[in-house]
């Protein structure tokens, strides 16, 4: 078997960006800062964890020399030997600390553009796309027209939502514009359509993605964004792995979000699923029937998005031993010729100012049967990750990266 197997573990960083400083996230080390939040008493969740940070499987595959390579320091509780593949960090040449420009660069595109971005202002949009919008839509107006927290923004504009028929409408630091929207008393198609509208009048402002964020409940208290959200993203500009395999007629399984952030050009079958573990499950389905040459790519969200963006230290924290103990399941699915990699898109520390994602470098887990154990250092672009499973798939290398197996 020549198979490959991709993990994005969404947000888990590992400090030490050279750039960090241009993005305003000097200091900012996602996995080292909830480690060290552990250690200090500060990551208990009542009747789920307590105490230091314990991931023995993802330290056996490297994670805290990754970290080394990052950021020069091993995060207490991750300490011990890379017995049990190769093992490195990646940093970023991409113009974002975003979704796409992560994952595009992983995939072998970077992104060498600046993407357009509302300013931090109320209103933050321009006043002729928000007419625009709404004339279109036929929307009685919008609410919010600001940068927010997805999750709070909703319980403070929630209501007023369902009463009006108004959706609220904000951003982020990211090239986004999103649309939260009641599924019920509002619609999901309705939400996609006014997403599908949106898509078309931010284009000439360069904006990387409009997200339809559906929610559900009754008041602030039981509002609940669901896992309907869709993504409409850009396309990217070059070929990915993904595309590169599809169009040689190999089998590609994109899991989660994967197929919205690369705009469904060579996603191939798209399987969607609600949180870690369930994402986690698709993928393991997913890759036991995969053919020889085939590739499944996996996001799991719920790092950034649950625990990272609500700066959750406990709950962050109790994500990646959750992820830790599924590591003896992955390995076990791996046949000979197998490969694995397991890797992040940036950073989201919920230690750090704000609730915006942190420019860092990330860890890059590579292993299966017959890989041996060793470092493959710091990678200086993402792409290095896309290069070397198009090597191991047979696909060559891509315009992109540099293989560690070439």
């Amino acid at each position: 078997m020549t198979r490959a197997l991709l993990i994005v573990l969404d947000s888990v960083g590992v400090g030490g960006a050279s750039d960090a400083e241009a993005f305003g996230d000097a200091g900012g080390d996602t996995v080292g800062h909830v480690a060290e939040a552990c250690a200090a008493g500060r990551g208990d969740l009542a009747g789920v964890r307590a105490g230091p940070l314990r991931l023995p499987n993802l330290v056996a595959l490297g994670l805290g020399q990754s970290s080394r390579i990052a950021s020069g320091r091993i995060p207490p509780g991750l300490e011990g030997a890379a017995t049990n593949g190769l093992f490195g960090a990646a940093q970023e040449t991409s113009h974002g600390k975003d979704t796409p420009s992560g994952h595009w660069e992983i995939a072998g595109c970077p992104v060498s553009f600046d993407w357009g971005y509302f300013p931090k202002t109320e209103p933050a949009f321009p006043a002729a796309l928000t007419q625009a919008l709404i004339d279109r839509a036929g929307l009685p107006g919008v609410l919010g027209d600001r940068h927010a927290s997805g999750a709070q923004i909703i319980v403070d504009l929630g209501e007023e939502h369902v009463r009006t028929g108004r959706p609220i409408c904000y951003t982020s630091a990211d090239s986004v514009f999103q649309i939260a929207a009641h599924e019920e008393a509002f619609g999901l198609e309705r939400l996609y359509r006014t997403c599908e509208i949106a898509r078309e009048l931010v284009d000439p402002l360069g904006i990387g993605r409009v997200i339809a964020r559906p929610f559900t409940g009754a008041d602030p208290a039981s509002f609940r964004r669901t896992a309907n959200r869709r993504d409409y993203a850009t396309p990217p500009p070059e070929p990915t792995l993904l595309s590169r395999a599809s169009a040689a007629g190999r089998a590609v399984v994109s899991v989660g979000k994967i197929g919205d952030i690369f705009a469904h050009v060579g996603t191939g079958r798209v399987v969607k699923a609600d949180g870690n573990a369930a994402l986690l499950d698709a993928a393991l389905d997913a890759f036991r029937g995969l053919p020889d040459g085939g590739l499944v790519f996996v996001n799991l969200i719920d790092f950034d998005t649950l625990y990272g963006h609500r700066r959750d230290v406990a709950g962050y924290a109790a994500a990646l031993e959750a992820f830790d103990a599924r590591i003896p399941e992955l390995r076990s699915a791996l046949e000979p010729g197998d490969l694995c990699v397991i890797t992040a898109d940036h950073g989201c520390d919920p230690t750090y100012r704000g609730t915006d994602h942190t420019r860092e470098r990330t860890p890059v887990l590579a292993f299966g049967p017959g890989v041996p154990a060793g470092t493959i250092g710091l990678r200086t672009s993402f792409a290095d990750i896309g290069a070397s499973l198009g090597v191991h798939l047979g696909l060559g290398r891509g315009a992109h990266g540099a293989p560690w197996n070439a």
